[in-house]
């Protein structure tokens, strides 16, 4: 077996497994019953798998990079949609909604592992024999992340809002600051610390920029909301920079 196959394969099994594990232990509280249905658990072993899959290195042309990421956000989906069916039933509206969250949050995943893959292109395609040392505070390494940073914490919170209902926010209220800020905030600092070590200004970026939102959406009292996606970015970026020192790049 190639070492690319069994790269896969370790993959798939660990994101599988990590699927069920889940499935076992969640579901049961969720659902408020003791009883784990086999398709559940299929289901949930299945998204876990595909996951897995989803951390394979991009490919090398952009025909099979939009290939690739289609046929992987298709898979999950019809995955993601029928788990949820099993929880809310087959009403269009709920699994609608569900699905446009994973489609924003597969799309935010997506442009952060983008981002990071593309300045390592870059940076290969200019490497003349010694990477240059890195800026005061890695500013230069963070700033191709900022477009992110702006839309995750300022475009984004302002199209869940007004996608919300007026009388319960659950989008930006609930949503937006529970699920979405913190896992975007983490996989774009892992992201950015694969590729570049620590760097002190992402996360402090992800704050600054989602402060605004704060008092124009909200009030003192969501001040919370930029913690929320402070701490994961900078919880992903040290857990990237551990990868990086841990497995380094072959000469």
């Amino acid at each position: 077996m190639k070492k690319d196959e069994r790269a896969l394969l370790v993959r798939i099994l660990i994101g599988g497994a990590a699927g069920l594990l889940a499935a076992l232990i969640l579901y049961p509280y969720l659902m408020n019953t003791r009883l784990v249905t086999p398709v559940v658990c299929l289901l949930c072993a299945g998204l876990g798998a595909s996951a897995g899959v989803a951390t394979l290195p991009f490919a090398d042309d952009s025909r099979s990079l939009l290939l690739r990421s289609g046929a992987h956000f298709l898979v999950t989906s019809v995955l993601f949609l029928l788990l949820v069916a099993q929880y809310c039933g087959w009403w269009w509206q709920d699994l609608l909604l569900w699905e446009g969250i994973l489609a924003l949050l597969y799309a935010l995943i997506w442009l952060g592992r983008w981002i990071g893959w593309y300045m390592e292109v870059v940076q290969l395609r200019t490497l003349l024999g010694l990477e240059p040392g890195p800026s005061p505070l890695k500013w230069r390494e963070t700033l191709p992340y900022l477009p992110f940073v702006l839309l995750l914490c300022d475009g984004l919170p302002l199209v869940l809002r007004w996608l919300d209902a007026p009388d319960v926010p659950v989008l930006s209220g609930l949503i937006l600051p529970y699920l979405l800020l913190p896992v975007a905030g983490f996989s774009s600092g892992l992201s950015l610390g694969k590729r570049q070590g620590v760097c002190p200004l992402y996360p402090v970026a992800c704050f600054v920029c989602y402060l605004p939102m704060v008092y124009l959406l909200f009030n003192y009292t969501a001040l919370f909301h930029c913690f929320m996606v402070a701490v994961p970015a900078l919880a992903g970026n040290v857990l990237g920079w551990m990868y990086r020192r841990a497995v380094p790049k072959a000469q």
